[in-house]
C-alpha cells in the first residue's frame, strides 16, 4: 500500500463507523455511540491533518470525505430525531437545508457545468455549532445532563445558521447560475 492512499482508508473507516453509530444509539448503547462518534471525528481531523501536511491528496479524497462527513452527520441528526433526542423542527431544519443544497449543486452540475464546492464561512459555522450541538446531545445521552440553557442556546444557534446558510446558498449559487445564463444568451 502507497502511503497517500492512507486518507482514503481512513475516510472510509469513518464511512463504515456510521451504521455502527446508528444501530447503538437505537439500542440505547448511548456510551459506546458516543464513543464510536468520537472516533469519526478523529479520523476525520487525522486523514484532513495527513493530506494537507504531505500532500496525500486524491480527487477520489476530495470528493469522499466530504459525503462521508455529510452522511455521518445528517444520519446521525436523522436517528437522533427517531429516538427523540433532538426537536422534529430541528431535524427537518437541517435536513432539508442539506438537501436543498446537494440538489442545488448537482442542478447546477448538470445545467451548468462544474460545481466547485467550497463551503462559505457561515456554512462552516453551522456545521460546527452542529458537530457541538451533537457531540453534547450524546455526551448528555451516555454520561450526564448538560444544562438545558446551554443545549437550548446551540440548538437555536444550530437553527438560526442553517437557515442563513441555506439562503446564503441559494442566493449566492442563483446569482451565478443567473449571470452564467446572462452571458450565454
Amino acid at each position: 500500500m502507497r502511503p497517500e492512499y492512507i486518507p482514503n482508508i481512513i475516510t472510509i473507516l469513518r464511512l463504515g463507523l456510521i451504521l455502527p453509530i446508528i444501530i447503538t444509539l437505537i439500542l440505547a448503547k448511548y456510551r459506546i455511540a458516543f464513543l464510536l462518534f468520537f472516533i469519526a471525528g478523529m479520523t476525520d481531523a487525522v486523514d484532513g491533518y495527513l493530506a494537507r501536511r504531505f500532500h496525500w491528496i486524491s480527487r477520489w479524497g476530495a470528493m469522499v470525505d466530504p459525503i462521508a462527513d455529510k452522511f455521518l452527520m445528517v444520519l446521525t441528526f436523522l436517528t437522533l430525531g427517531y429516538i427523540h433526542a433532538i426537536p422534529l423542527w430541528l431535524l427537518l431544519t437541517v435536513v432539508i437545508r442539506d438537501i436543498v443544497i446537494i440538489a442545488g449543486g448537482v442542478a447546477y452540475h448538470f445545467v451548468i457545468g462544474v460545481y466547485e464546492f467550497k463551503p462559505t464561512l457561515i456554512s462552516k459555522c453551522n456545521t460546527f455549532l452542529q458537530i457541538i450541538f451533537v457531540i453534547l446531545i450524546m455526551f448528555q445521552l451516555a454520561f450526564t445532563v448538560i444544562p438545558l440553557f446551554i443545549i437550548n442556546l446551540l440548538m437555536h444557534l444550530v437553527f438560526i445558521t442553517s437557515v442563513i446558510s441555506l439562503i446564503d446558498y441559494v442566493f449566492v449559487w442563483g446569482m451565478k447560475a443567473w449571470r452564467i445564463g446572462k452571458n450565454n444568451e
